[in-house]
């Protein structure tokens, strides 16, 4: 018992040994490990509460989903920065004396940190404003997916081929975001289509908005429609066009189905589609002149 003991006396006394002295603070192993460990409570906590006020206290109001989020990841932010201040004050700091320090690093961090203080900013600009939400499908840049998750400093967007790309929130404020989902999940698509000039343009109507129809993935609601479009060089030109939800996460399969669809139709029905056509008529003076001569 006695050795354990004295173990346990030296383990002490090392823990308790000053490591170095910060402001007239001994920093020891001791005090490290209990900040450590307030600090992991800060954050598990912080989190716990911020769910706790999205899923129970303000799933009760009218609010919805994107402002409950902003609001419990400004209040969790909240907790973490006057759990601190207390921690540190518990650990006899003077947070006063860090007035100067941190207007020092302020300079340093305004310089060095301007992009992850420009997303920050941003962040918090998307939980209020909300140009974008999580489930909408976005248009930014080359990127085009479904947003999942919304951070302070990035958003996460989840393309058709199932890749995640993190999006600076910058991006979405400073750049045209288009937001195909904004107002409601309806979206129209535009079908050019081209017929040869003998063709009746009544019929290849007709059958365009039968294809329309037949596809499950267009709305009777808004009903489809097509409009002549133009005389075009070597074709009549034609748009059908057709609303859906269903399809606005991949508009290039309900584009495909239209026109395997349309192709099939026209060729039951013999409307031929064109291909351009050029004609080219070849001058040569020269050999004008050399015939003129020999003759």
């Amino acid at each position: 018992m006695e050795e354990i003991k004295d173990i346990f006396n030296q383990v002490v006394e090392v823990l308790n040994s000053p490591l170095i002295t910060l402001g007239g603070i001994d920093i020891t192993a001791w005090r490290i490990m209990y900040f450590v460990l307030l600090l992991f409570l800060l954050t598990f906590i912080s989190k716990r509460i911020r769910n706790w006020l999205i899923h129970t206290v303000l799933a009760k109001s009218t609010l919805d989903l994107g402002t409950r989020t902003a609001i419990g990841t400004i209040t969790r932010y909240a907790i973490i920065l006057i759990g601190l201040m207390i921690i540190l004050q518990s650990f006899g700091i003077d947070l006063s004396t860090l007035t100067v320090l941190a207007g020092a690093l302020g300079v340093g961090i305004g310089f060095g940190l301007q992009n992850v203080t420009n997303n920050f900013v941003s962040g918090i600009i998307i939980l209020f404003e909300r140009p974008i939400k999580v489930g909408d499908r976005i248009e930014v840049g080359n990127i085009l997916g479904d947003v999942v998750r919304i951070s302070m400093r990035a958003t996460t967007v989840v393309t058709n081929d199932n890749i995640s790309v993190i999006v600076p929130n910058s991006e979405f404020i400073s750049s045209k975001v288009i937001n195909w989902s904004h107002n409601d999940r309806n979206v129209r698509f535009n079908i050019p289509v081209g017929v040869a000039y003998k063709e009746d343009p009544q019929k290849v109507k007709e059958l365009l908005l039968s294809v329309a129809d037949d596809n499950t993935a267009v709305l009777k609601e808004p009903l489809p429609d097509v409009i002549f479009n133009e005389f075009g060089d070597s074709s009549l030109n034609f748009i059908l066009r057709v609303w859906t939800t269903k399809l606005i996460q991949a508009p290039q399969v309900l584009k495909s189905q239209l026109y395997f669809e349309i192709f099939k139709r026209f060729r039951e029905d013999g409307i031929e589609i064109p291909f351009p056509q050029r004609d080219l008529h070849i001058k040569n003076e020269e050999l004008n002149i050399k015939t003129i001569q020999d003759k």
